[in-house]
């Protein structure tokens, strides 16, 4: 790793700068905070190691605006007066760690270790980051629809209050991206924003995701987990497709909304959490409640701010805009100078359907913009009309006489086929289709290539 050490004491600085190189660091040392933040300005360092008090001056004092200006980097406090208030302090001014002096060479290692973790972690979020973002086009939250335009708005104006949000909607309507925007724009936006699946886990997985876990707690609890509403403490949590929720957790998320507390699984002290609940659901769940699956005073507690937000199929201006949004992004990523859609290929466009909402479009154009043979989309590179069914569930009434349903005369190849462009054209990504199809992403895109898709 490439080290700052900053400390006012010249002992301090050779010692540790000697011990550093020993394990082929490379390392640079000064003794004050301003020479620091200039050699920061001029290079780049993965590790600061800084001394809480540098003669007249602070590490505290330094800390934020090294951390504003050098995100990426790691920072470590030496500190002759490590009390938890000290450690606390330091951690609160953006330091990762501290280091208790006087100090062995096999502390500062260890130290310097986590530190190393630390910055590997941070790249590989960077990495995941800039693969998402190369992946799909940035969120779009304009509308042509005057539905639309009354649903953002309401979600909008209530970001800025500690309600409780209930989005509804068909599957693909884009409403994880609606919460990610609502936290951004709220008072918690610097707080954490933490993700729950609520059909992804058996009961007891589901519930030990939420609120954690003891070791022994259940088969395969080997050590302790605080689960997600503790990570989530002072911040927002999301519940994806909460009408999935099992009846037995219920109970258990209301009390967390209306008292504040939780229980871990397999423990039976009661813990607190202050956490800003958004919801979301592709499920009518009045009519979960009046069938008994879903607790009426549950859906109350989160009915505080309620709206659907309309599927694709009724907003034709938006359907263009974010058409053109699409072939314009995977032409860009694809390097390929495309021209628009053509007049058939538009018309195509506007009478499909599209029951997998905005994730389906984006599959269809992403799939157009590497088949197509000339300057424009044409009406043949997008989905057939006969793929314009509704999807079960949906609200639209039913599908097409002609789908390929289980039991219906049609091959296995064929069941096949329309499964798998189901699922792609519900899913977020290839990643997660292949993940719901039970199969590896080679093997789905040999499929994908073998059935033309």
């Amino acid at each position: 790793m490439d080290i700052l050490i900053v400390d006012d004491e010249k002992t301090v600085r050779d010692s540790t700068r000697v011990a550093l190189e020993m394990d082929d660091h490379y390392v640079e040392a000064v003794s004050d905070g301003g020479v620091a933040m200039l050699r920061l300005k001029e290079e780049d360092f993965d590790l600061v190691l800084i001394d809480l008090n540098l003669g007249g001056e602070s590490a505290l004092d330094i800390l934020p605006d090294m951390q504003k200006r050098h995100p990426g980097t790691a920072v470590v406090v030496f500190t002759a007066d490590a009390t938890i208030p000290t450690a606390v302090q330091a951690i609160q001014a953006g330091a990762m760690d501290y280091l208790e002096k006087p100090f062995t060479p096999e502390k500062l290692r260890s130290v310097v270790g986590r530190a190393r973790q630390w910055r590997q972690l941070q790249e590989r979020i960077e990495e995941l980051e800039t693969e998402i973002s190369t992946q799909s086009p940035p969120p779009f939250f304009e509308s042509q629809d005057p539905g639309m335009k009354e649903t953002l708005d309401l979600l909008f104006r209530a970001a800025a209050t500690p309600a409780s949000i209930l989005i509804l909607g068909e599957s693909g309507t884009g409403k994880s991206l609606v919460a990610g925007e609502i936290h951004r724009r709220s008072h918690l936006r610097d707080k954490p924003f933490v993700t729950v699946s609520c059909p992804s886990l058996s009961k007891d997985l589901l519930e030990s995701e939420l609120f954690g876990h003891v070791k022994g707690a259940f088969t395969g609890a080997i050590r302790d987990s605080w689960g997600k509403v503790h990570v989530a403490n002072e911040g927002t949590l999301f519940l994806d497709e909460i009408g999935e929720l099992p009846l037995d957790v219920q109970p258990k998320l209301l009390r967390l909304l209306q008292e504040r507390q939780y229980e871990r699984l397999g423990e039976n002290k009661l813990r607190t959490a202050d956490v800003r609940v958004i919801a979301a659901t592709n499920r009518d769940l009045k009519k979960c409640v009046a069938e008994g699956t879903f607790r009426e005073d549950l859906y109350y507690r989160l009915d505080v701010i309620s709206t659907a937000i309309p599927p694709l199929r009724v907003r034709p201006g938006d359907l263009r805009v974010f058409a053109e949004r699409y072939l314009n992004f995977f032409a860009a990523q694809g390097r390929r100078d495309l021209e628009g859609f053509s007049e058939d290929a538009m018309t195509r466009m506007m009478t499909h359907q599209w029951p997998g909402n905005l994730r389906e479009l984006r599959n269809a154009i992403e799939r157009a913009v590497i088949l197509t043979r000339g300057r424009f989309i044409e009406e043949n590179d997008l989905p057939a009309p006969r793929d314009a069914v509704a999807v079960a569930g949906n609200g639209d009434g039913g599908g097409a006489a002609d789908s390929v349903v289980p039991g219906a005369e049609v091959t296995l190849e064929e069941l096949e086929t329309e499964h798998i462009r189901k699922v792609v054209a519900r899913s977020e990504n290839l990643l997660q289709a292949a993940k719901i199809l039970g199969i590896d992403q080679a093997t789905l895109y040999r499929k994908r290539k073998k059935f033309g898709m």
